[in-house]
Formats: structure tokens, sequence, C-alpha cells
């Protein structure tokens, strides 16, 4: 669920994000002035769609399980963590020879991708930190139906 989340919400970010930068008709020069801004927002942005992604797939899981939901937002956040570096595992085997984006003629901004910078690296950090969390909220209020059910059973 959050994986899938994850894209259909970056999906409607990008088309956003892609509508904007048409209407505004921004130019190269432009993109190189406000790197720095257009670095910072999309950091931003992934950092919320990745934390909205993975509470509601913590929801998810904690809605259907049975004892812990924190545990179960955990294996959600674990899962997704896992499926990330088996997807970067694959990226570094293969390398080049199957890199789509440099075959599609898409506009770039001129961010260097070679280094890891501080920008990237603090929002490394909040990506795991924030999704691990919100998924463990999600699992948490997800599994709130449960403890409903039995005070109502049991009563």
């Amino acid at each position: 669920m959050a994986i899938a989340l994850t894209v259909l919400l970056s999906s409607i970010l990008g088309a956003i994000a892609s509508a904007i930068g048409n209407a505004n008709d921004v130019t190269q020069d432009q993109a190189q002035r406000e790197a720095g801004a257009i670095g910072l927002a999309a950091a931003i942005a992934v950092v919320a769609v990745m934390v909205i992604a993975y509470f509601f797939g913590g929801y998810v899981a904690g809605r259907m399980s049975r004892f812990d939901g924190a545990r179960q937002g955990l294996t959600v956040w674990l899962i997704g963590l896992l499926v990330t570096l088996v997807a970067v595992g694959l990226g570094v085997v293969f390398g080049d020879q199957y890199n789509v984006m440099d075959r599609v003629d898409l506009p770039r901004i001129p961010i260097p991708t070679d280094t890891a910078t501080w920008g990237g690296i603090i929002t490394g950090v909040a990506l795991l930190i924030g999704t691990l969390l919100a998924a463990m909220a999600g699992g948490k209020i997800g599994h709130r139906y449960h403890d409903r059910v039995d005070r109502a059973a049991y009563r």
C-alpha cells in the first residue's frame, strides 16, 4: 500500500510541477539561478509524499493487525526499505545499461547528481526517520479499530 501510494502521489505531484513549469515558461537560465529553491521545494515535496504514503501504509497494516499496530507499521517500513535497497542494488549491478532516463529527452535542472550534497544527506535522513515514524503512527492509529471492537465485545 505504501509503495503504491508513493507512486500515485509522486505522479500527481509530477504532473502538477510540470503544469506549473509549463505555465510559467521557466527557462534554463532561470532554473540555474533558482536551483537552490527548486531543490529545497523538491526535497520538501518528496519527504511529504513519502511520509503520507507510509502513514497510510502503516494505517492499513494496523487496521488488519490483531495485536500490535505499531509493529505492523514497522514491518511496512522495513518492507519498503528492503524494496528500495533491492532496486538500488539492481541499479548498481546493471548500471547505465538499463538507464531509461538517459534515453528520454526530458528537461533537466542542472543540479549535480553524481555527488552527495548536504541537502541530499539531510533529505535522506529526514526520509528514513519521517517514514519510520509515520508508518508506526499509522499502524497505531489503524489498530484502534480492534481496540474498539474488543471493548464492545467484552462489555
